[in-house]
This record gives structure tokens, C-alpha cells and sequence, in this order.
């Protein structure tokens, strides 16, 4: 049986905050965020598909931990009109974590993961954790082309308040971007099994939007 995402939260957390009503009340600030009506594909079930993609990855992991909370918090705030969505995020796990007995580095280090999933064609520090992190965030990019048209629509749904001719030529940059990325996976696990399917997808896509957009 598939654990629900609030027993989840309460196994990882509860360790960390021994407070209830902070995990209590965080968890409820973090639901009522990724169900808000904007939202389509940065909800629950994308930090749960992350969730369930470290369980499997568990044992190449440093840091288990910190980088399931990076996963609760990292899409938290999310507004497709600004671009400090992952600061934002960033200071809420902060904000969580100064109730926890983890030591400064540990609560930085999912600070870190957070605010580096900004733009996943910078360089990144060596750190196998931020990099299967990148990676798992990315992983849609490589899922099958129906889930992948499914993940395209609903980024532009997200869009919505943004005019068509403007979102086109934004949408075709972030494309653009992501194919010039010589290696779009960070760690030999996903580049072997995604990296191709990732390219043909983002491909496709912006050809639909330089003959007039998705179908």
C-alpha cells in the first residue's frame, strides 16, 4: 500500500521538529500552496513522483533527509511571473528548519538544493545529492511522449495569464536553452536512461510551437 503523502511528512519530520503544531501547521501551509487553483503540474503529485523516485534511489544518497524536505519545499512558491519562486521556497524550509535540532550546515544544505533548481543549465558544485536532485526534478523531460505532452500543456496552463505570442517566444527560449545543454542529466543513472527520450521530447515540442503551438 502506497503511504500517503501527510503520513510521509510526518515519518520525515517528525525527527527533525519535535514541535506538532509547527509540523502540523507547515504541512497545511504546504497542501493549501500546491493545490492552489493556478497550479497544474507543480502540485502534490510532482512532489510525490520526486518522493517516490528518491525511495528508489535511497541507497546512492548521501543525505536521505535533506534531500526529501528539498522535494516538500522546492516548487512551494510558485508564481510563473517572478523569478524568485526558489528563494522563496528556500526561506519557507528555512523558516521550518530553525525549529529543528539539525545543525546550520545540514539546514544550508537543503537551502541549497531549493535555490539551485533555479536554472538547471548552470554549473553546479560536485555534490552527487544536488545533482540526482536536478536530475529527479528533470525527469518528466525523458517520461514517455504522452506524459510529456500532458507535463507541456500544463506548464502552459500555468502560463494562462500570459498573452500566447509572448508565451511562444518565452517557451521556445526555455526549449532552446535545454538543447543546448550538452548533457541535460547530471549523473550517469538518468543520462542513460532518459537523456535521448528528453531531447526527442523538448524537440518536438518546440517545433509544434514554431508551426503555431500544441495541438
Amino acid at each position: 500500500m502506497q503511504t500517503t503523502l501527510p503520513a510521509r511528512w510526518e515519518q520525515l519530520t517528525t525527527p527533525i521538529v519535535s514541535d506538532e503544531t509547527c509540523r502540523t501547521e507547515t504541512l497545511r501551509q504546504l497542501t493549501e500552496l500546491y493545490t492552489g487553483s493556478g497550479r497544474h503540474y507543480h502540485t502534490l503529485t510532482h512532489v510525490q513522483d520526486l518522493l517516490q523516485t528518491i525511495d528508489e534511489y535511497a541507497n546512492n544518497l548521501q543525505d536521505v533527509a535533506v534531500v526529501q524536505l528539498a522535494a516538500w519545499f522546492h516548487d512551494a512558491i510558485y508564481n510563473p511571473l517572478h523569478s524568485d519562486n526558489e528563494a522563496k521556497s528556500a526561506e519557507l524550509a528555512r523558516e521550518f528548519l530553525r525549529h529543528s535540532q539539525w545543525p546550520a550546515e545540514r539546514q544550508e544544505r537543503v537551502v541549497l538544493l531549493i535555490e539551485r533548481t533555479q536554472d538547471h543549465t548552470q554549473p553546479q558544485p560536485q555534490d552527487s545529492d544536488l545533482h540526482f536532485f536536478l536530475d529527479a526534478d528533470l525527469q518528466v523531460l525523458g517520461r514517455p511522449e504522452a506524459d510529456y505532452w500532458q507535463y507541456a500543456r500544463q506548464i502552459h496552463q500555468e502560463y494562462r495569464l500570459v498573452p500566447d505570442v509572448l508565451y511562444r517566444r518565452g517557451r521556445r527560449k526555455v526549449l532552446e536553452k535545454l538543447l543546448a545543454v550538452p548533457q541535460l542529466y547530471r549523473t550517469a543513472t538518468f543520462r542513460d536512461k532518459l537523456q535521448d527520450a528528453a531531447r526527442r521530447n523538448l524537440q518536438a515540442e518546440l517545433q509544434a510551437w514554431e508551426q503555431g503551438g500544441l495541438a
